[in-house]
Formats: structure tokens, sequence, C-alpha cells
């Protein structure tokens, strides 16, 4: 076996046990094969692992099949663990993952025979496992009836038609035959040569030498180009030829460029130029020796625009002009956009525009062709319009703010189109070229604040006055233009000074005024002045601009003279005793107004009383009158004024005087100021001091409303007598005035003594406030409430209340400042007012508003509302037992201020499970609402209300009483098929015969049934009642009046037991079928009549499989077999299909006639061009007919498509969709583009085809 010859692909042979004699006899059989030369197992690379000698391969394969069988067993219990125990699913397949990996690649390297398998096929093997694993651990299902039908259609797909023979659906769908024919229009070129067809804009100068013209060629193949070019600067025109040597080199340069957006198809050729002037194609001569068509457009090359700025100085201030210049170089009209930078931010952009100087320029005006001159010959044309003009543009703006300025040239374009645009720091738009700097490309300007100069404080009529030997700061005022602040820096300043004796009398300043300049420096002192004289402020310079100078600009500085005092004396006689009573001094002042003058008054050698005397007049009297008698010493110290104010010694021997003083008798009030105040109706107590010798009389009197009451004492001895005054009666202001008073001496001096004394008008009041119209509130429960006071009188009032519903507390006693003050309490009841003072009298209380009224607002409170299904017993509301699942709610009402949030517990002892409680909460918005109770389970509920609340209160647990709601709730009966989805069988023909369907009732007996009866053809069932069902087991014999042929569901509808408790039952539940079978029928699934070929026409059967259908279909009788209820077949071919009868297997001999009559129409066709391919030619402007032929039943409605003449290799692709009728079998339709014309779906009145995907799906359609 060994020398048999293996093909490559085949398994390497297994090496075999034997020993030499064996492989010699082999030898000896074969003599002309030699032996191969036979190398050692341990110097073979490909030797196994295992040695042969050890266990040979066979074994080894075994062992390792083993191996892998109990890893199988592994893994499937390791998959019994997921489905039963639920455990990890990840981490089962990771484990798996792991282990297959290890024992798939690891397997190679054992190099056992047949086992060495290569790196893909251990990856497929990998793969598989992976994906194995994944199904196991994951559970995933695995649909192998479905991919086993799927894979039999892949090879074999047949389905039942109508003539009873097995097709292909795939052929009758997707019939190619009903579309058949497209029709195909060329529309023959013209050929044509265009310059610059998109009339692109070139200009040249020293960074562009050369550019490339376009010449754009259609449907041509030219041997000779043409150019004219004229000379913009002398008129001189040549023409520029282009040999085919030279067109096919710019051919083949034009193939190689990258066909965008931006290059038409075919490529334009690119001649370059490097000269300016006027372009125009002249000739074009293809290979025919013909002139092709030219457009005429003509291509101006002109010198690229540029433009720069002249710059000047960059500091300027307010109100300056920016005064430079723009030099712009370019073909006019010319486009310059500039824009302006206010402190690196943008203020505006600005554009100019230069018109040309040559009213006849084409490039100002519109043109609707690509021709900038006449037609005709261009011989004696004038081009001078398109030269390059130089312009100077002066932009003069007023600088009006100050800071940094920035003036950019932004772009210039001109009038060929030409931009150029200067990226300072800005990208340029697309498309547009970079300009090299010819110049500078912006102006800058600082703009400086203009200062500005005042004197603060000092003008020709307020001049500056100072002590002599001092100097003072020129009071200068900086200011600018701006109104934020002044500029910083060094300012300049000049003045004209003249001294005081050269200032002329009108203020001016004489011949010898000195002009003087000074600078302040910034946070400087300011410049001083010492010499009096006229000041006035001629100029100021900042570091940038010159400023103004406001007014007051003029100050006057002066040296006013020292003070200084004369005196003259007077003594004051008494004119009754003759004695002196004081001494009358003139002060005679000089110097600035105000003078202060302080002395010394020394009496009877006691201690120094220092004085003072201030004074704004020159001369003025000072009146010595002691008090006291005595002899007195004054002497004079000191004085200043208004510009001396550092008080001046007074040394002169004159200004001591000395007098011996004995006043006369004198009386005054101790108290007069503030005015004294009383009540009405009660006197008043005045202390008055006496001076003089005692004894005293004292004469006063009391003016009131005009009436004077004189009054007098005599025999006063005490200086300090006590006046008390009559009772006064009348409210208002009393005056009371000293009139006279007599010493010892016996002489009379009249005095002019007064004090005011206020009587209130009437007596203090207290009253209660209103609120909202009434003396009562109504507020929140332990709340503090403000009570309004009305008080009147003077403060302080002093007022006492208490409370009438609690006579224990006593009264309360308050002082309030306010007339409409506010007492707060915090307790309810009657508050009533007691007593009042003020603060001079005692007063009244108003007892028509001397009580007030506080009530609390009422706290929140539930009640259940009874009535005949709930009343109230032992502390609980019991409600009416119901059934479980009807719906019912309880009543509740409430007490306060809605809404109330309402918290109860609801707890559930059910008749059989665990017992629950839950908490549910609600609003309610009025004062009455509806708990709806839960029912959906039997068993005993309650409800406890344990929390409420309303807008006013929350929640208080101690004082509310919770609220207790008690329910039974019955369970609701049940009934069920004892066999539920069993089939019982009924005859039509035995009255009395029948299966009994046993039912089991739970419930409280007696018990109500209704039983539903439903035939699967008839939507209206027919219902059976059984009344009073004493047992909870039940017979049911169905009458047969109520059975008809065929199979009938039988469903429990509804059953109620004693406690009135009802149960429905639910569609889905379970039932039982009664077949009633004596004949089989057939009924169509559809209720249409018309289908179309391909279409599938289906049936339900009833009776016992198998069926026979008998049919008739085209005039032959048919007859069909089907094992299951469905019976189906393919509309394959157009005709009547009629099911005559019908029997089954327990029927055989009986048929159920029947006549069930369904029409195939054939599907509609089209044909266009006869059914074939037609190319029709057509020139531009021309029509082609296309004839439509149809075939079915009209109307027709088609859409056909205009595709895309491709290249060869190339797909088409649709151009245009159209849609069109024809009530005819034929129809012609003219069209004159040029495409690919083909009808892609027909529809007739009954089916529709189209050879489009709709939905992924394609084929016949019956259209209802």
């Amino acid at each position: 076996m060994n020398g048999t010859p293996r093909l490559r692909s085949a398994y390497p042979s297994t090496p075999q046990k034997g020993n030499e004699r064996n492989g010699a006899e082999a030898g000896a059989s074969l003599p002309r094969l030699p032996l191969p030369t036979l190398s050692s197992p341990q110097n073979d690379p490909q030797a196994p692992l295992i040695p042969l000698n050890l266990v040979d391969g066979p074994q080894q394969r075994l062992y390792v099949a083993f191996f892998y069988l109990g890893l199988t067993v592994w893994r499937l219990c390791d998959y019994y663990g997921v489905v039963s125990d639920e455990t990890d699913s990840l981490w089962l397949f990771m484990k798996w993952i792991a282990i297959d990996s290890i024992f798939l690649y690891g397997l190679p390297g054992l190099k056992i025979p047949w086992l060495q398998w290569s790196s893909t096929s251990t990856m497929m093997l990998f793969i598989g496992h992976a994906i194995f694993n994944a199904i196991l651990m994951f559970r995933i299902p695995i649909p192998l009836e479905t991919w086993l039908i799927a894979f039999t259609r892949l090879f074999y797909d047949r389905e039942l038609a109508v003539s009873e023979r097995r097709v292909k659906p795939a052929n009758v769908l997707h019939n190619s035959s009903l579309i058949l024919g497209k029709q195909i229009i060329h529309i023959l070129p013209e050929g044509s040569a265009t310059l610059n067809p998109n009339r692109t804009a070139f200009c040249i100068d020293s960074s562009i030498t050369s550019i490339n013209l376009p010449i754009q060629l259609n449907q041509t193949n030219p041997i000779l180009i043409e150019l004219l070019r004229v000379d913009l600067d002398t008129n001189l025109n040549e023409t520029i030829t282009i040999q085919a040597k030279e067109i096919r080199r710019l051919k083949k340069q034009a193939q190689k460029q990258p066909l965008g957006r931006d290059i038409a198809f075919p490529r334009p050729l690119q001649y370059p130029i490097k000269q300016t002037g006027l372009y125009r194609l002249q000739r074009v001569v293809d290979e025919s020796k013909l002139e092709v068509q030219r457009r005429l457009s003509d291509t101006l090359v002109v010198q690229c625009p540029s433009a720069h700025m002249q710059s000047v100085a960059e500091s300027k201030c307010i109100g300056d002009l920016s005064d430079f210049y723009l030099q712009v170089d370019a073909t006019p009209p010319i486009y310059i956009k500039y824009s302006k930078l206010f402190n690196g931010q943008e203020n505006g952009h600005a554009v100019l525009s230069i018109p040309p100087k040559s009213p006849m320029s084409p490039l100002a005006t519109q043109r609707s062709s690509g021709a900038l001159v006449a037609r005709e010959s261009v011989a004696n044309v004038d081009v001078s319009w398109a030269r390059s003009q130089s312009t100077k543009i002066s932009l003069n703006e007023s600088l009006s703010t100050s800071g940094r300025w920035q003036y950019l040239v932004d772009e210039v374009q001109d009038g060929c189109g030409n931009t150029v645009i200067y990226a300072n720091s800005r990208r340029a738009d697309s498309g547009r070229r970079h300009a090299t700097n010819t110049g500078p490309l912006e102006q800058r300007f600082s703009v400086h604040e203009r200062p500005r100069v005042s004197l603060r404080g000092c003008d020709s009529q307020h001049p500056l006055r100072i002590p002599k030997g001092e100097s003072i700061r020129l009071p200068v005022q900086l200011s600018s233009t701006g109104l934020d602040s002044t500029e910083q820096g060094t300012h300049y300043l000049s003045y004209l000074f003249s001294p005081s004796a050269e200032v002329l009398p009108n203020q001016e300043h004489g011949k010898a005024a000195v002009l003087e300049e000074f600078k302040i420096e910034p946070n400087a002192a300011g410049h001083e002045v010492y010499e009096p004289g006229l000041y006035t402020l001629q100029s100021i310079q900042s570091a940038h601009c010159a400023g103004d100078v406001l007014e007051p600009s003029s100050c006057l500085l002066s040296n006013p003279p020292e003070p200084s005092l004369s005196i003259e004396t007077q003594v004051i006689p008494d004119r009754c005793a003759g004695n002196s009573v004081g001494l009358l001094v003139d002060l005679d002042l000089t110097g600035t107004p105000p003078f202060r003058v302080s002395y010394e008054e020394k009496r009877n050698g006691g201690p120094v009383t220092p004085r003072t005397v201030e004074t704004n007049l020159l001369h003025t009297q000072l009146e010595l009158k002691p008090a006291h008698s005595g002899h007195y010493r004054y002497e004079f110290k000191h004085i200043s004024d208004a510009i001396y104010r550092e008080p001046r010694p007074i040394v002169d021997e004159r200004l001591r005087l000395e007098q011996d003083v004995k006043p006369p008798a004198s009386a005054r009030f101790l108290d007069a100021h503030p005015p004294r105040k009383t009540c009405i109706g009660e006197p008043i107590s005045l202390a008055v001091q006496l001076l003089g010798d005692a004894p005293w009389k004292l004469e006063y009197e009391l003016v009131h409303h005009g009436r004077r009451q004189k009054r007098k004492k005599e025999g006063i001895d005490s200086s300090i007598y006590t006046l008390t005054t009559d009772e006064l009666s009348s409210g208002g202001e009393y005056s009371l005035a000293l009139t006279s008073v007599t010493d010892k001496s016996g002489c009379k001096v009249s005095l002019e003594q007064e004090t005011k004394i206020e009587v209130a008008l009437q007596r203090p009041k207290a009253a209660f406030g209103l609120v909202e119209g009434h003396r009562t509130i109504l507020a929140l429960e332990d709340k503090k409430i403000q009570i309004p006071l009305r008080l009147q009188g003077e403060a302080p009032w002093t007022v006492q209340y208490r409370n009438l519903d609690q006579p224990g507390e006593g009264t309360t006693t308050m002082v309030f400042e306010k007339s409409n003050d506010e007492i707060e309490i915090k307790e309810a009841g009657t508050y009533e007012l007691v007593h009042l003072d003020d603060a001079t009298c005692p007063g009244n209380v108003d007892t028509a508003a001397n009580r007030f009224l506080v009530e609390w607002v009422p706290r929140p409170s539930v009640k259940v509302s009874e009535s005949a299904t709930i009343e109230y017993r032992q502390g609980v509301y019991a409600k009416k037992g119901i059934c479980e699942g009807d719906e019912d709610a309880v009543e509740i009402a409430f007490t306060g201020t809605p809404p109330f949030d309402v918290e109860y517990v609801h707890h559930l002892k059910p008749e059989r499970g665990s017992q629950s409680t839950s908490t549910k909460k609600f609003k309610a918005g009025i004062n009455l609402a509806s708990v709806k109770m839960m029912t959906t389970e039997a068993g005993s509920h309650q409800y406890k209300i344990s929390k409420l609340s309303d807008l006013s209160y929350p929640h208080d647990p101690r004082k509310f009483s919770p609220v207790v709601i008690e329910q039974s709730v019955h369970p609701t009966p049940m009934a069920t098929f004892s066999d539920g989805g069993k089939t019982y069988k009924y005859c039509k023909e035995e009255e009395a015969g029948g299966e009994n369907v046993p039912i089991s009732l739970r419930g409280s007996p007696p018990f109500h049934l209704e039983v539903e009866i439903r035939h699967h053809s008839s939507s209206k069932p027919e219902l059976v009642t059984i009344p009073n069902i004493e047992t909870h087991q039940y017979n049911l014999h169905i009458p047969h009046r109520l059975l008809a042929l065929g199979t009938h569901a039988v469903r429990i509808r509804k059953v109620r037991d004693a406690n009135g408790c009802q149960r429905r039952m639910d569609q889905g539940a379970p039932h039982v079928q009664v077949n009633v079978a004596e004949v089989p029928g057939i009924t169509a699934q559809e209720s249409r009549t018309d289908y179309c070929v391909g279409d599938r026409i289906s049936y339900t059967l009833s009776g016992l499989p198998p069926f026979n259908v008998f049919y008739t279909f085209q005039g032959q009788e048919r007859k069909a077999s089907a094992s299951t209820t469905n019976f189906r077949r393919l509309a394959e071919k157009p005709g009547e299909f009629t099911i005559t009868a019908i029997t089954d297997q327990r029927s055989a001999d009986c048929k159920a006639h029947t006549s069930l009559t369904k029409i195939i129409h054939e599907m509609p066709s089209v044909r266009v061009s006869k059914g074939r391919t037609a190319t029709v030619d057509i020139h531009e402007g021309g029509e082609a007919e296309i004839l439509f032929e149809f075939g079915g039943t009209p109307p027709f409605e088609f859409t056909y498509t205009r595709s895309s003449n491709p290249p060869r290799g190339k797909k088409s692709q649709v151009l245009d969709t159209k849609s069109d009728i024809s009530y005819e079998h034929t129809k012609s339709v003219l069209a004159s583009d040029e495409g690919i014309y083909e009808v892609v779906s027909i529809k007739d009145r009954y089916c529709a085809f189209s050879t489009q995907r709709v939905q992924g799906k394609s084929g016949p359609k019956l259209l209802t």
C-alpha cells in the first residue's frame, strides 16, 4: 500500500510497523522502484511528538477522539446546568472558548498523522466551535425546520396550480414576457468652439507672468485655431495661429487635468499667453477643412490690480483729519474695499468706486454677450479703456474718537473682475489670488484727546487771598475732550503775570506783564505762586496735542492786611438807682471778616473766665453786663480773621477794662424751654429765678386766644419761686410772660421773659381698628395675630387690655410709640381695652370700639356620609359587602379649607393567603371626596384615614382622630369546563343523542349559568341560560336546535352565585368544541371574486381529513385531495374556477354540493416597438414616435422611463419617469429627448405588473 501513488491533496500515508524483511520483499517485488532512504525519527522534523513505535497513528487518533468526546460530554453537562440551574452563561461561554482554543491550536503540535491541518482550517474549526458554544450557553433557539424548508426550496420550489400540476411560482410571478421591447433615441451632435466659456478674468503682473487661456471644443476635432490679439498700449492687432501639432499637445495636457467641479467635460484646451491684450477666437477649422461655429466671446488680459497706502505720521488729535492717500493701479472701473479698526475691533467697511475716464468703456456697462467690441473687424478698434490706470485717492476723514485707529486695504478689483485680496491676518476667500505687497497696506493712527485747562475757585470777581509771605498752588484744573478721564502724561502750560502795582483798574494786564511757563507732571502737587498780582492762563500742550484754555482763565492773587482791634467804652447806668450795671464797648476791627476776638473776665479776684466774640462786621458793640454784683476786670488777648486764621496776640494796655457792677432786679424762667405741655383742666407750675435784693414783687400775665389775665405776687423772699397758674380749661397754646419785678430798692424793672404752654385740645383716646370693615379676625390656630390699635394724643401711650374669655389672666399693660400700632396676641377670645395714658395725660377708651374678637380657623376634619349601604357601629363605619371586581366607593365629607391632603392605610385580610397593608394618598379639591374601594381581591378590607391636612393646617396627630371603614369583598364565582379544549361529536339527525359537557362551579350555590354557542361561520352566538344549579358539578346537554352543520365553539359566558356576584368570562378562556359533521363544508378565506394569474386561491375545509375537492376549471371537471383543513391552489392560467362539491373521510359517500366561483384574469402586457429594441436617430429639435401595444382589459395605466445612453461597459441612469393612461389597446407618444425609453409597470382594470422592486418584492397585483 505504501507504493500506491497519491494525489497531492490526499492524506499522508500512515507509517506501519514492520521489519526489514517485509521491506525487502516489497523491494523484490518492485525492483524498478528504488527504496527511499529512511531517516531517523529523532532527526525528522515532521515526526509525531509521540513516536509511532510507542503508540501508532490510529491509536493516537482514537485517543484524541475519546478526549474530544469527553469534552463534548462535559460541554453538554454545562449546557444542562444553564438550562436547569440558570448558571452564568457568559462565564461558561468564555471557559469553553479557552478550552477549544487550547485543544484546536494545541492538537497540530502533536503532529499526529491525518490531524495536521493548516492554520486556515484551525481557524474555521475554532469559529465553528465558538458559534456552537454561543448557541448552547446562551440558549439560542435553532429553527431547523425553517432552515430545512428554505434549503429545500433552493433546489425544488414547486406548488400545485389550478390545473392540478406542480409549477414553479417564480415562473408565474415573474413573467418577463409581459413587458417587451424598448426604443433608443440618439441626437446627432453639432460642433462648436468657445474662447473662455466661463468668462474667467485674467491678469498678468510680476508674480504671474503667464496665464492659460481656455478654449472649449464641443463635438469637433480641429486642425487649426486662430486667435486675434489687440495690444492695449498701441491698439495694434496680431493673429496667433495654433497648428494641428500644437493642438494635439494641448489635448494631451487637457486629458491629464483632474476632472473637478470647475472643469467642464470635455476638458478645455489651455493655451498659454504672456502678454496683455484683447483676445478673440477668429477662426477654427476641423478635419473636414470646414470652419467650426464660433461663439463670439472676447477675453481681456490686463495688468493685475494693485493698491498701497502712502504712510503719514501716526499721532493725531481729536478733530484732526486722517489726511493720507491710497494709490491704486488697475483697469477701471475700479472697486477698492478697505476696513477700519478701532481699538482692534471692526468699525465698518468702505467700498470706493473709480469710474473709467473713457465714457465708452464696455466694462462700465452690462453686456448681454461675451463681446467687448463690435462684431465687425477689430482692425481699427480703440482699447485704450482697458489700459491700467494709476489713481491717487485721498482719504480725509475726521478723527472724532480717541483710540487706536487702523485702516486696512482689504481688496481691489478691476473692471474685468480680477480681484486681489491682501491678507492681513485674515484668510482670503476661496478661489481668489493673494497679491504681494508693493507698498504699505495699512495706516495706523493713535488719536489722542486734546487737553483742557481752567482755574477752579478763582476768577476776576473772586480773587485768591493769602497771608503775607505765604504761597499757594495755582488752582489749575486739567481735563480733556474725552468724557472719561484726563490723558496721562506731562502737560506744558503758560500764563501771563502782572504784579499788583501794574494791574489796570479794569483788571487787565499792564505793559509790564510777563509770560511764564511751567509743566505739570503726573501726580504732581501743582505750580505754586506767592507774588500778588494777576495771573492769566495762555496755553496748554500735552505730549501730542495742543489744548484749549477754558474760562475762568484769570485769577487775582492778593495779600490782605493783618487784623487789628481798637475799643471805646461807655458806662451803662441804672435808670432808677443810678448805679452802674455794666459797660458798652465799641469794637473797631480791621482785616477780612469774619473776626474772632478772645478776652478774659475776672470777678472779685476770682478765677479767669475766657470768652470769645465772633462777628462779620468791622464795627460792633459788646455789652459787658454781669448778672451778679462785684468788681470785674476784662483783658483782650487774641484776634484772627478769615485770612489770618492763626490767633494773633494783642499787646495794648488800652485794651484792659475794669468796672464795679451792681445789677438791677430781674427775673427769669429756669425751665422756659422747651415749651411745657399739660392736660386740659389742669394748672401748671414753673420755677422762676429772682435777682436783686429781697423781698420781690413779681407781675405776670397769661395770654390765650387774645385774652390776657394779669396776676401779681408780692412778698417773695426766696430767689427761686414756683409760679402756679389757674386751671387751664381750654385747649391750645398759652403764653405765660413775666412783665415786671420790684426788689427792696423799690425800682420796678420791666421784663421780657416769656414761655409757651401747650394744652391738649382733648383727652387722649384709644380704640380698636377695623380689619376689612370688622373688628373680627379669623386666623390660623397658634399663630401670632396683630390687632390694629388706634391711639389719639401724644406718644408714648400706655395701654391696658384684657381677654374676656380668660378672666383669670388679669390685664396686660403695653407701651406704644405709634398712633396706628398693633397688639400682638396668641390666644383666641374677645379682647377689651381697659385704660389709656399718653405722654402727658390720662385718656379715655372708646366704648363703641373697645372690643375685638379673635377666632381660629377651624382645623380640618373628616366624616363618612352615612347611607343605606353604610352605618356607624362601635367607632367603625361598616359598609355593605360587595362582589369582587365590582366598582364601589365611599363618600367622605371634609370641614376646613380645601384642598385637603388625605393619607389612609388599607389593610387586607384575604380568605386565603397572607395579610397585606398599603398606604395611599390623595388630594381633594372640594369639601367632598369619593374614595374608591379596593375590590380586586376577596377578603376583609379595612381603610383607616390616618392623616389629614388642608390649605390652612398641616397634619397634627395630637388633634386628629383616625376614621376607620370596613368592608367585606365576596369572591366572584367561577365556572370551567372539566375537560377544556375537548371536541364533542354531535350528529345532526340524532335529536336525542349527543354527549354531555361536564362543568365545574366554585362559589356559593345556587348558581345561575349562561353558556354561549357560536358556529364557526356565524358572528352571532346562541345563548343558553341555566338557572338554580344547586351543586358544584353540572353536566350540560346542548339542544340540537341550536346546532348546525360544522364546528361550534361552546364557551361559558357568565356565572352568578347566591351573593349576587357575577363573573363574565374572557374571550380567550378555555372552551370546548362541538362538531356536527354529517357532511363536510368549504368556505373561501377571502370574499373577493376576481383574481390575477399568480395569486393564490385559498379555502377552509370543515370535516374530518382527508378531503376530496371537486371543481371545474376552463370547462374541465377536476378532483383534488387535501390532507388538512386548508385547500390552496396557485392561479396559473386565466379562466373560471368553481368548487362544486366536497367530501371528507367520514362522509366519503355523501358529497356536500356547493358553488364557489372565482374569476382568474390574465396579467396585462405591453409591447414597445413591436416588442423589439429599436434605435432612432434624430437631429436637435426633432421628434420620434414611440408605439405602445397593450394586452388585457382597458383602461391601461403604464409608467415608462427615459435612461441615459451609457458607454460600453457602464450602467445607464434613469433620467426621467412618466406615467400615462390609455383607453385603447394601442397608444403613440412623441419624444424629442435622447435616451432609452422602456416600460417599467403596466396596470389594467383588474391587475398590475411591474419590473421595479417595491418593498423588496415584484410581480402581479390584483387591483381592488
